[in-house]
């Protein structure tokens, strides 16, 4: 029997590095995904060095088709998807005076869009008691207006995994989105602090399962 996966979209060396890493303890193979697989492969390998199982992968995630691609050929490689962790955002300094349709949609589609193909793809791999998770933020409810698109990503992608959990719930999977309410690297809002109440909130039991949680520290 083949170990768990977990797909890492939009992976970096924070957070993403960070919930692969606790994944990986728990006997997980780990793919991490980002724009170019040579930024990829680095994460990989210091997953490697520390004697997991962890590949590199490159995706664009502005691309649906491609999303796709990457998404179906981690499934077929592995047999299975068992945690989907949709983590990308994109922050542009621009108020909604400055900020252009064109740089909505664009920044929208990353940071929020592509997790539909994203889970679409992998749906074929997903069996009962897998997991799609996703990292929000507290953007949602509380934008900055100096970065008007961050918190419309983070709002319509918290939208967006309560209609996924609706529906892929009768299969036994289930969808989260955990809003960090607070600063990234800040306090109690380090990298790995957070990587762990996302990591708590996908292993939780099913009994009581909510779309939402809140990481407030």
């Amino acid at each position: 029997m083949t170990a768990p996966v977990l797909l890492v979209l939009g992976a970096g060396p924070g957070i993403g590095l960070s919930v692969a890493r606790l994944f990986a303890v728990d006997g997980f193979a780990t793919v991490l995904a980002c724009r170019f697989p040579e930024e990829a492969e680095p994460m990989a390998e210091k997953l490697r060095g520390e004697g997991f199982d962890a590949e590199g992968v490159g995706v664009d995630l502005s691309d649906p088709a491609d999303v796709g691609e990457v998404v179906t050929g981690v499934g077929e490689r592995h047999g299975r998807i068992d945690v989907l962790h949709f983590n990308p955002s994109v922050f542009r300094e621009a108020d909604p005076l400055q900020l252009s349709i064109p740089e909505l949609i664009e920044d929208f589609t990353v940071g929020a869009a592509a997790l539909l193909p994203a889970v679409q793809a992998a749906r074929p791999f997903l069996s009962e008691g897998a997991r799609v998770l996703v990292t929000g933020s507290a953007a949602a409810d509380k934008p900055w207006h100096r970065a008007a698109s961050l918190g419309i990503q983070k709002a319509a992608v918290r939208n967006l995994v309560t209609s996924l959990d609706a529906t892929l719930a009768p299969a036994g999977i289930r969808a989260v989105a955990v809003q960090v309410e607070g600063v990234l690297g800040e306090g109690a809002f380090t990298r790995d602090r957070v990587a762990a109440a996302l990591h708590a909130a996908a292993v939780r039991p099913a009994d009581g399962w909510t779309p939402h949680v809140s990481y407030d520290g």
